[in-house]
């Protein structure tokens, strides 16, 4: 195929898709148009009909703008030639789709995928209250884990006293002296305690069954059908108890109280007065009590440090639900929605490939041009145009010609023809001719004739 043709055929397919090309653009702005408004209407408070006119009037100026600033481009861009202002409209295109991006796209993405953002943000939130509920409850329970030390402490202690009493294990002499005393006291102590950490067993799991019906609740909002808004504002009431029953999880440890009381163990230690009947024997029964004392402090000090380590473990953090609207939901997880956003973006930037697919046809077709002779370059317009001037020319020289033939009726053509051919002479001195000056049966003849008789 010729160049020429090749030519001619890119400008009857630019010309036979100029209608699409303006149907895309509008259809493409309207589009736009419609989620911008979807977007925007969930951004403004108020009533709803000021609602409703201020969403309408900011999606018809996007529609208005991305449909005149990619008509402007693809009427212009394709017809710059030098690279200096191709760059120039480059640059204020990429300029004007920042701005669209930034005017409609967001709020496009917000349209498409701001209800599931929204519950995205809903199921991290209930997430991070599911962490904080296993830690506050992890918390509470940790107390229970000194329960096999302090009934471990407390059944030797009862041992020891009972070994005492019945064979005297410890002093050498059996019976229900002071020693078995002390021993029956510490057990005593230990069994205290011991019912006072399986005491607190109970309202701790009430109260983590308490928050994972508040949890449940809320994983049922998350998939539940119905507008997000509604549902995330009953989500809020539910992280609001949430966060309640794990502030009480917090305050019902007791690892603070088994501290004092470990410490009281050696601190508030008594020990009572030797009631041996012989001095050796009460010797003997004082050797044993600092010998328990001994065994209590360093009880006391495991058992302080166990439930130093429990109150030293990381408290739950102070939370608070925030709720987000779609269009903050889309900007905060947009990693999590990149298909609609690309969606977004590719409804307001896809009359760029437009743009471009006209400037290259541009470009061959004046590479093409380039390369014709100016015959090649007359279209079928100006033959048409060249043969109506043509007839207009031939009128004009024919109606001049009439005047012309007109003027010679009352003038010879030939003394006509002279006097404004020839300059003005001067008359030749001849000799009187004896014919008369005028004859009636004589034709008079021009100059022209004249000559061309002449030998």
């Amino acid at each position: 195929m010729s160049h020429a043709a090749q030519s001619r055929r890119l400008k009857d397919h630019i010309a036979g898709l100029e209608t699409m090309t303006r149907f895309v653009l509008a259809t493409l702005a309207l589009a736009s148009g419609v989620y911008t408004y979807l977007g925007v209407r969930s951004l403004l408070d108020g009533s709803a009909t000021v609602v409703f006119f201020a969403a309408v009037i900011y999606s018809a100026s996007v529609s208005v703008a991305i449909y005149g600033f990619w008509t402007y481009l693809i009427r212009f861009l394709p017809e710059m030639r030098d690279g200096g202002s191709r760059l120039a409209l480059l640059g204020i295109m990429a300029i004007g789709s920042a701005m669209i991006v930034a005017m409609a796209s967001w709020l496009n993405a917000a349209a498409l995928a701001g209800s599931a953002a929204v519950e995205q943000h809903l199921a991290i939130t209930i997430e991070e209250y599911t962490a904080d509920l296993d830690q506050a409850h992890g918390n509470a329970l940790g107390s229970l884990s000194l329960l096999p030390d302090i009934q471990r402490a407390g059944e030797r202690f009862a041992r020891l006293a009972a070994d005492e009493q019945s064979s005297g294990a410890l002093t050498g002499t059996s019976g229900s002296g002071s020693v078995v005393q002390l021993l029956s006291q510490m057990s005593a102590q230990m069994k205290e305690l011991e019912t006072t950490i399986q005491s607190s067993r109970e309202p701790i799991q009430l109260a983590f069954e308490q928050g994972q019906k508040h949890l449940a609740t809320m994983r049922g909002l998350v998939s539940a059908p119905g507008p997000i808004e509604q549902r995330s504002d009953q989500f809020a009431a539910e992280s609001v108890a949430l966060t309640g029953v794990i502030a009480s999880l917090e305050q019902t440890s007791i690892a603070a109280s088994v501290t004092r009381a470990a410490a009281d163990l050696s601190v508030g230690f008594i020990a009572p007065v030797a009631d041996g009947m012989t001095p050796d024997l009460a010797g003997r029964q004082d050797q044993v009590i600092t010998t328990i004392r001994g065994s209590v402090a360093a009880q006391s000090k495991a058992l302080s440090d166990a439930a130093a380590e429990i109150l030293n473990q990381p408290k739950v953090p102070e939370r608070r639900y925030v709720p987000l609207t779609s269009a903050e939901a889309v900007l905060r997880y947009a990693g999590d929605f990149i298909p609609s956003w690309a969606g977004a973006i590719s409804i307001d930037l896809l009359p760029a490939v437009l743009v471009g697919i006209m400037a290259v046809v541009h470009g061959v077709m004046r590479r093409g041009e380039d390369e014709l002779e100016e015959a090649d370059r007359i279209t079928a317009g100006d033959m048409l145009r060249s043969l109506k001037y043509n007839e207009l020319l031939q009128a004009r020289l024919r109606e001049q010609q009439a005047a012309e033939k007109h003027a010679a009726a009352d003038v010879p053509a030939g003394a006509a023809i002279m006097a404004e051919a020839l300059p003005p002479a001067e008359p030749e001195r001849s000799e009187p001719s004896t014919r008369p000056a005028t004859a009636e049966n004589v034709t008079p003849l021009s100059l022209s004739e004249r000559k061309r008789f002449e030998p």
